[in-house]
């Protein structure tokens, strides 16, 4: 399992200092996926444009293109601003299948200053039922440590 304390300590030490949005998604979209074996597709979407989310810096296969608000795990995450875990894809009405792997997924609101919302961290997992309230937890914590004063 995952040592969070350990990976927070080492995405802080990697981003001390940087304000670049896309560089500190790569950053974390790396460390992160090669920290856990359940991680079977590590990144992020970005707000380019109302209600419209873009690939950004991810590892793992191909990746959906554009996602808009109103469809699947990423947009649901991006129009509440509310951490979506989902234990069994099939169960989620309006999934977007990007990869046919893929069997559970977590999606977290990046969230900068003021309340923008930068985009969501879109984790997916080939195992069903691979996250927990404690991943969710400390992902949350992550993104408000990384991006929230941006």
């Amino acid at each position: 399992m995952i040592d969070y304390a350990d990976l927070s300590a080492r995405i802080a030490a990697l981003t001390h200092g940087e304000t670049d949005e896309i560089a500190l998604m790569a950053t974390l979209a790396c460390e992160l996926h090669h920290a856990d074996e359940r991680f079977d597709w590590t990144g992020f979407y970005r707000v380019v444009a109302p209600e419209l989310l873009k690939i950004g810096p991810y590892q793992g296969g191909h990746g959906c293109l554009v996602i808009p608000f109103s469809r699947g795990v990423c947009g649901a995450a991006a129009r509440t601003r509310q951490t979506q875990l989902v234990p069994d894809v099939e169960a989620f009405a309006g999934h977007i299948a990007c990869s046919s792997s893929t069997r559970s997924e977590i999606v977290v609101p990046v969230i900068g200053r003021a309340g923008r919302l930068i985009g969501v961290l879109d984790i997916d997992s080939d195992r069903p039922d691979a996250f927990t309230a404690a991943d969710q937890a400390a992902l949350e914590r992550m993104m408000q440590d990384v991006f929230g004063d941006l």
